[in-house]
């Protein structure tokens, strides 16, 4: 695609109109900073709508310029991304205190802007948004930029892992470290130059000896060095108690060839030449992360007694682990689908199928290609709502929660004690289905006891376990009634003390 296209051309006029006599911190014209954003997602091979998007993302909120006017010269498809954008930053922009709020609450910030992202889109241009925001990170006062740079390590890099960009992950985790933590930056980046210097001749020697096994196998590959970033190696080295001798794939060969077939066929080839460390060997191929990726990847012992990492895997492996699903925008039809159907790109488990959905819609986007909007929503949080305590606090419940089922996941007692909620400040019938980003305050009374009616009034699993086990406290001879199964939940709970009462032992706890 053309990157000076007619509605590209329109877009950056009516952006620059717009933004006129905006200054960023650094002093520049504010046009500057969306026209970067436009180049990242052309890095990216991002699909026109989304471009003139990434121009316009800014606009909404911060000039005259109004969804309407977008929709009026540009489509549908656009003002929805650009209100999607919006949403995300209002979203964020709720957040009061981020320094308390993160990083105890980082998770559930990072599902919200999932959540509300909806169109994998809207998320790829926030990305880019924040990439070049931390590229710029210098002209904001020191306070600013540990704030920023902060948010960026515990929501925008775990977002950029969940959407499988890894290079983009790499760059704002290294960024943001820098800002973070510059003593131990600098600490670990010296480190690291040390260990390349000492590894480079074992490494030559352990990469020899294998491209001359493939070529007397005539298997075509191409092959580079990872080395490990600075801010992975900082997190590993804390698992290891700081001992960087345990750690053994600072450095890894990575060799890319042609089919799913030929990565394990090199992984044979590898583990004839040098010996395998037991409990080293890992198929991601066959049984992939959670965010998609594949590779096989071995640790071996070498003859003369170096220890080297190998990474294996096809060319569009390596691609979606550099760029991710966004990597797929410039895939068209017709390559995605014979690659899945000759077996090059492993069918991926029943869990991980939305990835698959997305690739294929993407790539039917990038050809030109009519589709259905609905089919570039991210479905990782489709059952589950996130709604507010008043102080701004997230709760994430499943999708058909009552108020009673956000009493108990505060706390047991809150949920025993309850007499009534407030939603959006207004008093409802505890029956009342809780929405997207309602607002919930629970009125309790101290003697207040539950009763078997509440039943009829939890929806989750988690309320009614407990509501049970205070029933049957309170009426030694109660029987519930079955109720029909909860949709499973597929990501942790969260939950929220108070001032007054002792946190009950459940995982993620965010005010901990």
């Amino acid at each position: 695609m053309s990157k000076t296209t007619p509605r590209i051309k329109r877009a950056i006029e009516i952006a620059t109109k717009a933004h006129e006599g905006q200054l960023r911190k650094t002093g520049e014209p504010y046009i500057i900073h969306p026209l970067a954003v436009k180049k990242i997602l052309e890095e990216w091979n991002m699909d026109e709508d989304t471009i003139i998007a990434g121009i316009l993302h800014d606009t909404v909120e911060d000039t005259p310029l109004t969804l309407k006017e977008i929709e009026d010269q540009f489509g549908k498809d656009v003002a929805f991304l650009v209100n999607g954008v919006t949403k995300l930053s209002k979203a964020r922009s709720g957040m009061k205190d981020l320094d308390q709020y993160l990083p105890k609450t980082g998770d559930n910030l990072l599902k919200l802007l999932i959540a509300t992202g909806q169109d994998i889109r809207v998320l790829i241009i926030k990305l880019a948004d924040r990439l070049h925001n931390l590229r710029t990170l210098g002209a904001l006062p020191p306070e600013k930029q540990k704030k920023i740079a902060r948010e960026s390590l515990e929501v925008f890099a775990p977002l950029a892992d969940r959407l499988q960009m890894g290079r983009v992950r790499v760059e704002i985790e290294e960024t943001s470290f820098m800002y973070v933590n510059p003593k131990r930056y600098e600490e670990l980046k010296r480190l690291t130059a040390d260990r390349l210097k000492k590894a480079d001749k074992k490494l030559k020697a352990a990469r020899e000896a294998v491209e001359q096994a493939l070529k007397k196998e005539h298997i075509k590959y191409k092959c580079d060095g990872r080395v490990k970033s600075i801010y992975s190696l900082h997190k590993k080295l804390a698992k290891y108690d700081q001992n960087i001798d345990r750690i053994y794939d600072i450095i890894a060969l990575r060799f890319i060839v042609e089919d799913t077939t030929t990565c394990y066929l090199v992984l044979g080839i590898i583990h004839s030449l040098f010996k395998p460390m037991d409990g080293r060997v890992k198929d991601y191929i066959a049984m992939p992360k959670q965010n998609g990726y594949q590779s096989l990847h071995t640790t071996v012992i070498t003859n003369d007694k170096q220890i080297v990492e190998f990474q294996i895997r096809t060319s569009e492996m390596h691609d979606y682990a550099e760029r991710g699903l966004a990597a797929t925008f410039f895939y068209n039809e017709q390559k995605l689908t014979s690659a899945y159907t000759e077996g090059r790109v492993s069918k991926l488990p029943s869990n991980l199928l939305w990835i698959r959905e997305l690739q294929e819609s993407a790539a039917k986007l990038a050809s030109g290609e009519k589709i259905d909007r609905r089919k570039l929503k991210l479905n990782l949080f489709a059952d589950k709502i996130f709604v507010y305590t008043p102080k701004g606090d997230i709760i994430d419940l499943p999708k058909g929660s009552m108020p009673l089922d956000f009493a108990y996941r505060l706390h047991s007692e809150i949920g025993a004690q309850c007499t009534g909620a407030i939603v959006n400040g207004k008093m409802v019938d505890l029956k009342t289905k809780l929405q997207q980003g309602d607002v919930v305050e629970i009125i309790t009374t101290k003697n207040s006891k539950p009763n078997p009616g509440w039943l009829d009034k939890v929806f989750s699993r988690h309320a009614r376990h407990k509501l049970v086990s205070q029933l049957h406290s309170i009426f030694p001879n109660f029987a519930p009634k079955p109720k029909e199964k909860e949709p499973q939940a597929r990501h942790q709970k969260t939950t929220k003390s108070t001032p007054n009462l002792k946190p009950e032992k459940t995982k993620n706890n965010p005010h901990r």
